[in-house]
């Protein structure tokens, strides 16, 4: 699926990329598929903001998007339609199942309108079909895994991605995943055919800030820019250096290059972590 450059009416528009959404077959969900969810904006129940620069934004409705796929083991579906969920960056596919049934899948790339998709512990090994780990041949990209039975798809969801079965060893099926980390996952785990589509997604190009506000993001501010009551950057006159030992976060924790994760309780799953990038002299 292509980009679509506006023209330059506005500075902000020259720089804009927007997404074609040609390749779509219908604009309004089904009605049974979906329901309205009150936003937060970022706060707790007792109303103070927990999570900063959330709020506005574009009214939208959940779509109910299966992504266990459990209860149509051997039903075969056929896909009538490729839709927007505005609540992900991937496209979903409406399929209607021979029983009646309609469910919202996760739309894999090179899925197509009257395709059929079949979900069982061994199927055809055919793009947007699901299937069990083990009866997956090795060197297929794969996406929404598995990694706890019957829980469904936890990872590789995103637009674009896909894992790649590498092996087997023992119980386990090894993955590697799109982070380039390899692990290990039950082989009685599911995974579906094929990588998740919209793939262009990640070269699209925001280019105002009032499109981020459409989108349920409000402005974030730098430190040094508040007053000293607000943030340990803050005060002193203009932009001021922020007179620290070194940087902190608004709750006054050392930021920037220093450890925060806690330690993995087991790393007997991880074959290799992530591949990080080397830091340029």
């Amino acid at each position: 699926m292509p980009l679509k450059k506006p023209k330059p009416t506005t500075p902000a528009r020259r720089q804009m990329t927007i997404a074609d959404f040609s390749g779509l077959t219908k604009k309004e969900p089904e009605k049974t598929l979906v329901y309205g969810k009150q936003r937060t904006s970022g706060r707790n129940n007792a109303g103070r903001v927990s999570i900063r620069h959330r709020g506005g934004g574009h009214k939208r409705l959940m779509r109910m998007v299966d992504l266990r796929q459990t209860t149509k083991l051997g039903i075969p579906g056929k896909v009538v339609a490729i839709e927007y969920d505005p609540n992900r960056t991937a496209r979903i596919a409406l399929v209607h199942y021979i029983d009646g049934e309609k469910k919202y899948l996760l739309a894999p790339e090179g899925l197509k309108v009257d395709d059929q998709v079949v979900t069982g512990k061994r199927t055809k090994v055919k793009l947007g079909n699901r299937m069990e780990l083990q009866h997956i041949p090795v060197g297929y990209k794969i996406h929404n895994v598995e990694l706890q039975l019957g829980r469904g798809g936890q990872i590789v969801r995103s637009a674009g991605t896909s894992a790649v079965l590498v092996g087997f060893d023992g119980d386990y099926a090894i993955i590697q995943l799109p982070s380039t980390e390899i692990r290990k996952v039950r082989k009685e785990c599911a995974a579906s055919i094929g990588t998740v589509s919209n793939p262009e997604h990640n070269l699209i190009t925001i280019g105002k800030a009032g499109r981020m506000r459409w989108m349920g993001r409000k402005p974030q501010v730098l430190g040094k820019s508040m007053n000293a009551v607000d943030h340990p950057h803050g005060g002193g006159e203009g932009h001021s250096p922020i007179g620290l030992t070194g940087p902190k976060t608004p709750w006054g924790k050392k930021a920037l290059g220093v450890k925060t994760r806690r330690k993995k309780k087991s790393m007997d799953l991880f074959v290799r972590r992530r591949l990080r990038k080397k830091k340029k002299k």
